[in-house]
């Protein structure tokens, strides 16, 4: 059960080591695009090149939804990057039903788990397979494995490296759970606990009046998707990439812009100056710096 490409890596993973996989279960095609065409998920596209059956439901209560899920009489579900089950669906299988979560839980629990540990400023994420019980991410813990978080990374950086990772632990799990040898742990919750709740709009705005190192954080937290932004005369500016600086500009408010008009973009934080190497001004492509400059009137 997965929709976005995070989750073709695991299926993959089990196709191509012998799992038998007897249906996958999707989010329902949707119009995208300027035609609004009919796109189908990375998942269901996988799947149908595999020959794979796949499920569409609208709503998973759904009573003929429940009865083609039973049809198939799986052992186990295998969840990543998917909606909240109903307990009538990951209660089914006989061996269960695991998640694959992109953080190190009980850290992160949530739909963003990626991005707020990049946001957070941490050093260190990775993923975990637990079962699936009523409170979204609280299950018993089965196995972990760990992934550096890097000053140079952003989000997407940090996205792909714990999709191959996630795809090795998916496997992994299966195979001890069908060996049935297999840890469950219960989650540590005696540490204090940061959420990673769903990521909109208008929480990407970035807020000048925190220091560099955070708003910088938090532009690496966000890029490439959904992107931090702020406003630029009056228009909307995404911001993908910033570098630190030791530069102060005591004169300036925080949200001020510095710029020499060639090469040199920056914003006045509370602290520093924080330098910008990649933006988008609402209406215009990505770009770096040098590029931007040449067609923006300061």
């Amino acid at each position: 059960m997965g929709t976005p490409d995070f989750a073709v890596a695991s299926l993959k993973k089990l196709v191509e080591n012998g799992c038998e996989v007897v249906a996958v279960v999707t989010a329902p095609d949707k119009p995208s695009g300027r035609g609004l065409l009919m796109h189908e998920t990375p998942v269901k596209k996988y799947a149908v090149a595999q020959g794979i059956p796949v499920l569409q439901p609208e709503k998973l209560r759904n009573p003929e939804f429940l009865e083609q899920l039973r049809g198939y009489k799986a052992d186990l579900q295998v969840v990543v990057a998917f909606r909240m089950l109903p307990e009538v669906v990951w209660k089914m299988p006989s061996k269960g039903t695991f998640n694959l979560h992109g953080s190190i839980l009980p850290q992160y629990r949530g739909a963003a788990p990626i991005n707020w540990a990049v946001i957070n400023g941490d050093t260190e994420t990775g993923v975990t397979t637990f079962f699936i019980k009523q409170e979204i991410d609280t299950g018993n813990i089965i196995f972990v494995d760990k992934e550096p978080i890097f000053p140079y990374d952003n989000a997407g950086t940090v996205h792909d490296r714990l999709m191959e990772r996630g795809a090795n632990l998916v496997l992994k799990t299966v195979k001890a759970i069908e060996a049935n040898d297999y840890p469950q742990l219960p989650q540590d919750i005696s540490q204090e606990l940061r959420p990673a709740p769903k990521i909109f709009k208008e929480t990407c705005e970035i807020n000048w009046n925190q220091p560099a190192a955070q708003v910088h954080n938090f532009i690496r937290g966000l890029s490439p998707y959904p992107a931090a932004w702020t406003t630029l005369q009056g228009k909307i500016c995404k911001i993908y990439q910033s570098e630190l600086t030791d530069t102060d500009a005591p004169e300036a408010k925080a949200g001020e812009m510095q710029s020499d008009g060639k090469t040199f973009l920056a914003f006045k934080c509370a602290d520093k100056l924080l330098k910008i190497k990649e933006l988008q001004l609402e209406g215009k492509k990505k770009m770096g710096v040098e590029d931007f400059l040449r067609g923006f009137r300061i």
